[in-house]
């Protein structure tokens, strides 16, 4: 392997997967060799459009590799997963990291054997907002998260839990250290064959609570999440990436000379009176997509563990599918009280 570039590959260049050959062009830890899609027609198109090879067929593109990114339908994530680990190559592979849960715990039993990297794209971790709050501790008592999108034909062959909500349900679970006792879902299918607008209220072991919504069929826009805790109220905006927290002063929030905090007035606090303060929190110049690329490559590189776990991957599939049985449950209900 070489000493400070990847050479890596692109399995699938949908929408997403033209996205990430886009940017692993740019990824100095990257020698970006070309792409594979089962539709020839459409890899020569962005071959041409980006200028890049293109591969005639996956095995290949696998022989010249060490590390591939799959960004094909979720129905053929396990099976180019399991061939790339079964050569030795490292993989990203973008969520839902796989169908079923079986298929998860066979990638990360493979992984674990030929002692090779997995990384499940779950962007949102990478957002700037997100990278914002890394000085701070969250130690949520309640969660709050809407995730509203325009319908787009693109995606609605699965449910928008596994669609959309799962990108919260990932950042949800990797801030709550602590198991989920119980959740109740409900959803409803609009447009699509699947759910297109869910709900669901996640109780945790210690006492938190999250409530998330996601949509598809919004008429705005929203990718927002709230986090109350003692002290302190963090609002998170996904689409303009930044974070804003607002906190009764105690000394514990510490903010970069770049972050200024705002007084809001002060209240009375048991004996004492606390100062309420904003600050406004963001990370600029960063691409999220080719951050977490370009980690990935790191983490091959420096044999570190990669930011998002093929375990963190599995864990927010099996909430999502919790989700889906809760919805599920709710819908059988509901058509037998309305008799539909």
């Amino acid at each position: 392997m070489g000493a400070e570039k990847i050479k890596i590959g692109v399995i699938g260049v949908g929408h997403l997967g033209k996205l990430h050959a886009l940017q692993l062009k740019e990824v100095a830890e990257a020698e970006f060799l070309g792409i594979f899609d089962i539709d020839a027609r459409r890899a020569a198109e962005v071959g041409r459009e980006l200028g890049i090879p293109v591969f005639e067929d996956f095995p290949a593109l696998l022989e010249a590799a060490e590390a591939l990114s799959i960004v094909t339908p979720t129905t053929t994530h396990f099976e180019y997963a399991r061939q790339a680990l079964s050569a030795g190559r490292h993989i990203f592979i973008e969520k839902p990291m796989t169908e079923t849960l079986e298929q998860a715990d066979e990638l990360i039993r493979l992984g674990k054997e030929k002692k090779l990297k997995i990384q499940i794209g779950h962007i949102e971790r990478f957002n700037p907002a997100i990278l914002a709050l890394e000085p701070l501790e969250i130690d949520p008592l309640f969660i709050e998260a809407h995730r509203m999108a325009n319908f787009n034909p693109r995606g609605t062959d699965v449910a928008v839990v596994l669609d959309l909500m799962i990108h919260d349900i990932d950042l949800i679970l990797s801030f709550v250290k602590s198991p989920v006792a119980e959740l109740h879902a409900s959803g409803a299918s609009i447009i699509s064959h699947s759910e297109d607008i869910a709900n669901c209220r996640i109780q945790f072991e210690n006492g938190c609570v999250a409530n998330v919504t996601a949509s598809r069929i919004s008429a705005r826009k929203m990718r927002k999440m709230r986090f109350f805790q003692p002290n302190a109220y963090i609002s998170v905006d996904f689409l303009e990436g930044f974070s804003e927290i607002y906190y009764l002063d105690r000394g514990d929030f510490q903010f970069g000379a770049a972050n200024l905090a705002f007084s809001l007035g002060e209240i009375q606090k048991g004996e004492e009176k606390r100062q309420i303060r904003y600050t406004r929190l963001e990370k600029k110049d960063i691409n999220p997509l080719r951050y977490e690329l370009q980690l990935f490559c790191r983490t091959i590189l420096e044999d570190q563990p990669p930011r998002v776990t093929a375990e963190d991957g599995r864990r927010a599939l099996r909430i999502a599918g919790m989700i889906l049985e809760s919805i599920d449950e709710h819908t059988a209900l509901v058509k037998k009280h309305w008799k539909l």
